[in-house]
């Protein structure tokens, strides 16, 4: 996946050629640029850049000065490339691309995992992510130190209040989740999500599931499902939750919050790819 992401990325950037490098700069000119760093934040997609340099040129001499999930300001230099002029300026704007979204997520990621220090509760991530290119945004949450939900729709179960509601009801798409489990030989794991505390009931009624998601509740009514839930499922606070509250909604003891503008209301980190002499 990682591959064919960087691939289809040169193919798009690329096309038929770099024309305007092949129009003006010698086939055998060769020259060093280096990765400039612009702001302050956290380091993503050095992997991701050699991945890029790599697939343009494999003669490219890739330096690496700085790796990624390291803590940058203005003036630091992440790399040196080393090689085609032509290659380096093919490679500069995809690798670019990559880099600074990323580095915009790690760092947006570290700010909200700060906020956390000194509890027990875990950040993670969603499918809020840009279409394509999701493995490399998920990437960046786990540079910036937090945690990966489920990657997509096949490899973890979570109903939420439209397949409740599509179902008939909580204990309903339990059953029906369960008999689909058994009857497909999976290994799933289920997470559920309620809304209110009556909801919560229904699920402890039930069980059956390995995690349960309380939606847009409040740090005090998210305190009281805790007490209820007793450690006998995991659980998840997610719904508006932002860097202001995070704190109240970790000091409930809950297991892990999910925040969807990790990956979708971030700010890229600024950088660009400069020749040197």
């Amino acid at each position: 996946m990682f591959d064919e992401i960087v691939k289809n990325a040169l193919s798009e950037d690329l096309g038929d050629g770099d024309h305007s490098s092949l129009a003006c700069i010698p086939q055998n000119a060769s020259g060093i640029a280096k990765l400039l760093v612009k702001d302050s934040g956290i380091l993503a997609g050095v992997e991701v850049a050699k991945k890029v340099c790599e697939l343009v040129d494999p003669a490219l001499v890739f330096e690496e000065l700085l790796t990624d999930g390291t803590s940058v300001k203005p003036g630091d230099i992440a790399f040196y490339l080393k090689g085609s002029a032509q290659s380096i300026l093919a490679a500069e704007r995809t690798l670019l691309n990559f880099m600074q979204r990323m580095s915009g997520i790690a760092t947006q990621t570290r700010s909200y995992v700060d906020l956390l220090e000194g509890t027990q509760t875990k950040l993670l991530d969603t499918r809020k992510t840009t279409p394509g290119v999701r493995y490399m945004e998920k990437w960046a949450v786990r540079i910036g130190g937090g945690m990966n939900h489920r990657f997509a729709l096949y490899d973890m179960i979570m109903l939420k209040d439209n397949h409740v509601d599509f179902a008939g009801g909580i204990k309903q798409a339990i059953l029906r989740t369960h008999e689909y489990l058994k009857s497909t030989g999976r290994k799933l794991k289920v997470e559920i999500e309620v809304r209110n505390l009556e909801e919560l009931d229904e699920v402890l009624e039930t069980g059956m599931v390995d995690r349960i998601m309380l939606d847009n509740f409040t740090p005090d009514l998210l305190e009281k499902a805790i007490l209820k839930i007793d450690r006998r499922y995991e659980t998840e606070a997610s719904g508006g939750i932002t860097k202001q509250t995070i704190r109240a909604f970790a000091e409930t003891g809950v297991d892990f919050i999910s925040v969807g503008a990790l990956t979708h209301s971030f700010n890229s980190l600024d950088m660009s790819l400069k020749a040197t002499f």
